[in-house]
């Protein structure tokens, strides 16, 4: 049943809510990311999280490992772990240079994606050896900013979204964190930066979802 939440006065930016929906993140057009908490049916504010120097453009809540991940036009993304009664933030080298527009964990939790304006996906994954989260760059057949992203259950595929009119399908296979993946419907070579398949609207428009 849709449930009408009054939380701020401001445009909210993006959003995400954790496992059990009990808590909501948002983003109140600005640097922070505002997180709060429901009793009975009010929403409170629990914490604010402030780490980006420019709008955060996309947030999203793991619902396995409780983390969440935001990115924003400062070209960063933060990963924020709870860490007893604080929110402890961790930059991640997304190496890129136009602002991030959107994130997505994928289904296993162990790396996410982030689309930007830099006409490239981010994929994002933590390496155990320098305790630090890397990326590496899917920038084939991208010819726009990349609005949105989703992962296929396989934890490997990747669907993005972008201004240039067209949906693709790309593997996100990072062989140092994962098995070689299976063959699917979509292909079986499944190399790191394929893409397995575009759509096209017939330029009607950018595509703001996938």
């Amino acid at each position: 049943m849709p449930e009408v939440c009054h939380t701020v006065s401001s445009p909210i930016v993006c959003c995400a809510f954790n496992s059990d929906r009990s808590k909501l993140a948002l983003c109140p057009n600005n640097g922070e990311v505002h997180i709060y908490g429901k009793k009975g049916v009010a929403w409170n504010l629990l914490d604010v999280l402030k780490e980006h120097t420019e709008i955060v453009n996309g947030i999203d809540w793991a619902a396995n490992s409780n983390k969440i991940v935001t990115c924003s036009a400062d070209r960063n993304a933060y990963v924020w772990k709870r860490d007893g009664n604080k929110w402890k933030p961790t930059l991640v080298l997304l190496r890129m240079n136009r602002a991030a527009t959107c994130v997505k964990w994928s289904p296993n939790e162990n790396k996410f994606a982030v689309g930007c304006g830099a006409k490239l996906v981010s994929i994002c994954y933590f390496e155990k050896e320098n305790d630090w989260w890397v990326s590496k760059h899917i920038k084939k057949q991208i010819n726009s900013t990349v609005l949105a992203i989703d992962w296929h259950p396989n934890n490997i595929l990747i669907a993005t979204g972008s201004c240039d009119f067209k949906c693709r399908v790309f593997s996100a296979y990072i062989k140092e964190i994962e098995g070689k993946p299976s063959p699917t419907s979509w292909g079986s070579k499944m190399n790191f930066g394929a893409c397995m398949h575009e759509f096209s609207n017939s330029g009607s428009g950018w595509v703001h979802s996938v």
